[in-house]
């Protein structure tokens, strides 16, 4: 009996030094992600399912940046990391704060896009997302864009994370079309010798209440981010230590929408702006008049 008992108790340490070792090698691969990088962006639409003869399928996009993702976050269960675009002349950029993402451990929490600015909230159970890692990807306002659960791979020398989720257009189609209102983004992130690799193949869906929904066109995508110096992006890291505090208080703010735990379902526009205008305002900074600003987009 003590020998089952000692080999019961060696077995569960085991388990448990194994899970500790993989998710130190998840947190790893995540933290990757930061630091300085020229980043080309690829997006091909490769089919299209239209039965309309003048159907125009989006151009060929490529195009080039050098982007700062800077750790903001480095919790056991959280790793939070902000995307800075630095652009024009390099002794004087201009910064543009870009996309976030935060990874979170067994999130069982979920706003999943449904079209049309409205989030679904859906509280998945713990067998459903044991031991993966949810990317929850934020608009350049904070506001949601999509998130998605899936596992980190350590194998043959290569780390990798994919998952499929419907996501609002990028902003490269939704200022040119209007004939879907869906993106399914089929994400896998991959770190490499060079950096990381953001390789997608999407789907353009028109998605209609009570309707099945219909795939309009397939789309690849193939995002190369190459480390380069630290010392490159240092006009972003500047921007960002002056602008930290006030982008905390949105992150609060936003903490707190998302908190509520329901159906979350967002305006356009407020007063004819954007959110991402009326918040990128040097007039806008104190926390009342941010917590204002978001809960006016929010729709009762």
């Amino acid at each position: 009996m003590k020998n089952l008992l000692l080999g019961s108790i060696l077995l569960l340490a085991a388990v448990t030094v194994n899970a500790q070792s993989k998710k130190t090698k998840d947190r790893d691969a995540i933290k990757k992600m930061c630091g300085c990088f020229e980043v080309t962006f690829n997006f091909a639409e490769t089919f299209n399912y239209s039965k309309d003869s003048l159907y125009k399928a989006s151009e060929n996009k490529v195009a080039k940046a050098l982007e700062w993702a800077g750790l903001i976050e480095d919790e056991k269960n959280k790793i939070s990391i902000q995307h800075l675009l630095q652009v024009g002349d390099p002794a004087k950029p201009h910064i543009v704060k870009h996309w976030r993402q935060d990874w979170t451990y067994e999130n069982r929490d979920f706003y999943m896009f449904n079209g049309d600015n409205n989030w679904l909230y859906k509280n998945k159970p713990k067998s459903e997302v044991k031991e993966q890692w949810t990317q929850k990807v934020y608009q350049v306002d904070d506001s949601p864009r999509y998130e998605g659960s899936g596992t980190w791979v350590h194998v043959d020398g290569k780390s990798y994370w994919e998952n499929t989720t419907d996501a609002p257009l990028p902003r490269r189609e939704y200022t040119k079309r209007s004939d879907y209102n869906v993106t399914e983004r089929g994400n896998r992130h991959e770190i490499t010798n060079y950096g990381w690799l953001h390789d997608q193949d999407n789907k353009k869906i028109i998605r209609k209440a009570g309707e099945q929904d219909v795939v309009l066109a397939h789309e690849k995508g193939y995002n190369t981010y190459v480390k380069v110096a630290d010392e490159k992006c240092k006009g972003a890291q500047e921007w960002w230590t002056k602008n930290a505090n006030k982008w905390q208080l949105v992150r609060n703010k936003w903490s707190e929408v998302y908190g509520r735990n329901k159906d979350l379902s967002l305006e356009t526009k407020v007063n004819n702006k954007l959110l991402f205008k009326q918040l990128f305002s040097d007039e806008i900074e104190k926390e009342g008049e941010i917590s204002d600003v978001i809960e006016s987009f929010v729709k009762k």
